[in-house]
């Protein structure tokens, strides 16, 4: 019995030590999971002073979290309303955001700090979107808001690099002389909004600011503005159409060429050379053959260029022209589909500002493309109003594809070329077949320009129809 017991020890020990092992194995290879992701930003868990506080007479404000954060660009990404002139000192450190006012805050006064996406958590990034923190130097906060939303005039799209502007001046050189009352900054879809805004007559502008000065002090800039000032508490919302005011033209002066540079240069340095715009030798049907080079072109000698079939045998003279900038020439011909071309270039027809010849004659083969490469278009219009002058604009890769002024309810296109293309419409005030910015000095607004969500997608050798009903635009 004694033995017996002695086994039955043992054999309860070497249990042990087997399950000991393999839970510490299992231990060693099993990582922990840590749990679900993050997806919640951070929360304001007090302030000091109180979130809406008034009467406030600080110079430090300090806003406490429930997690810890980091503040992402403070000096770019948050909106101080009213603008001071000297932006408070912002930290973030641990849980913690602190605002140390350089500024004299006015009496009787509502502010507001925007933080757009400017403030995270600090493990997963998680952006509190949509949070102002707001206080008041007076007895109250400002309710009053303007909700509002900017296009670009000329394309019909909207961009969010432009800001929004509220003056209280309404002298028309303000935007020009001084920074705003407040400012916005805009969405992803062109809106922008203002909260805790005084109540009273603002003129409202939108600003591409170049410079970062929030001023309207340079041509170049875009604007868009209102033409009368709105009163903040009755007007709720506006739109404005931004634009580049055309610049005035400046005196042309004839370029010069360092000769000294180019009687230095090598035979071989000063050949001209050619690119085109065919694709894959491929002649596009319903455009010009364009050969381009690197600097403006001189002393073209049209008739050292022939357009031949593969054969060699000449065709009628095609219609030969320089673009304005001189560095393009284009070649008109009335292509006909699927068949071979010779075009060519004798030695020295033309040379550049450059002093780089054509030195040797070449031939540029090539073969127009099918009808069947293209599509047709019939294009159909409910509820045309013809007296606002509209012109259809269908844009591939930001460049124009067709451009037709709208006077009948109903178009055909025999070739088009195949592709998805942007829908938009001019409204062409003056009537003159082309957009027209406009002039904030001289108070005249661009034309616009609506754009269709919608793209129009065109398939080859197919019959597309495109309806459009104008009182969408």
């Amino acid at each position: 019995m004694k033995k017996a017991g002695h086994h039955l020890l043992g054999a309860a020990v070497v249990v042990c030590i087997l399950v000991w092992i393999f839970l510490s194995g299992c231990g060693q290879q099993i990582a922990p999971t840590g749990g679900p992701r993050d997806s919640l930003p951070p929360k304001l868990v007090s302030a000091q002073p109180a979130y809406g506080a008034t009467a406030f007479k600080g110079n430090k404000i300090v806003l406490v979290f429930d997690e810890y954060i980091t503040l992402d660009n403070p000096f770019e990404k948050l909106t101080y309303s009213p603008l001071p002139k000297i932006n408070p000192v912002a930290e973030g450190r641990l849980k913690t955001v602190t605002f140390k006012i350089k500024d004299t805050l006015e009496e009787n006064t509502t502010y507001s700090i925007d933080f757009g996406d400017a403030l995270k958590d600090i493990n997963e990034n998680n952006a509190l979107k949509d949070f102002s923190y707001v206080f008041s130097t007076g007895n109250h906060i400002d309710s009053a808001s303007l909700t509002g939303k900017v296009w670009i005039a000329e394309t019909g799209k909207t961009d969010s690099t432009l800001i929004a502007l509220l003056y209280q001046q309404m002298e028309d050189s303000a935007v020009a002389k001084e920074k705003p009352r407040y400012y916005a900054r805009l969405k992803g879809d062109g809106s922008f909004i203002f909260r805790n805004i005084k109540p009273g007559p603002y003129k409202v502008f939108a600003l591409k600011d170049a410079d970062g000065n929030k001023k309207y002090d340079q041509v170049s800039e875009m604007i868009g503005f209102l033409d009368t000032a709105i009163e903040i508490g009755k007007d709720t919302s506006v739109t404005l159409y931004a634009f580049v005011q055309e610049d005035e033209p400046k005196p042309v002066t004839k370029a010069t060429t360092a000769k000294t540079s180019t009687a230095q240069k090598k035979p071989e340095e000063k050949r001209l050379r050619f690119s085109n715009n065919l694709e894959g030798d491929e002649q596009d049907l319903l455009q010009p053959l364009i050969l381009s080079t690197e600097h403006p072109l001189i002393n073209l000698d049209s008739t050292k260029i022939f357009l031949t079939d593969k054969d060699y045998k000449k065709l009628a003279t095609p219609v030969i022209r320089i673009d304005t900038s001189g560095k393009k020439i284009f070649i008109d011909h009335a292509w006909k589909e699927n068949t071979a071309y010779r075009l060519l270039l004798e030695k020295d027809f033309v040379l550049d500002t450059m002093e780089n010849r054509f030195m040797k004659s070449d031939t540029l083969r090539f073969t127009s493309k099918k009808e069947a490469d293209y599509g047709s278009i019939d294009i159909r219009i409910d509820n045309l109003d013809s007296s606002k002058h509209p012109v259809l604009i269908l844009t591939r890769d930001n460049k124009t594809s067709l451009q037709q002024t709208l006077v009948n309810n109903r178009y055909r296109i025999k070739l088009f070329n195949p592709g998805e293309y942007q829908i938009s419409i001019l409204f062409d005030r003056n009537n003159n077949g082309k957009w027209d910015t406009g002039n904030y000095w001289n108070k005249i607004q661009p034309e616009i320009v609506v754009g269709r969500k919608q793209a129009f997608q065109i398939r080859a050798n197919w019959d597309n129809e495109l309806k459009l009903d104008m009182k969408e635009f």
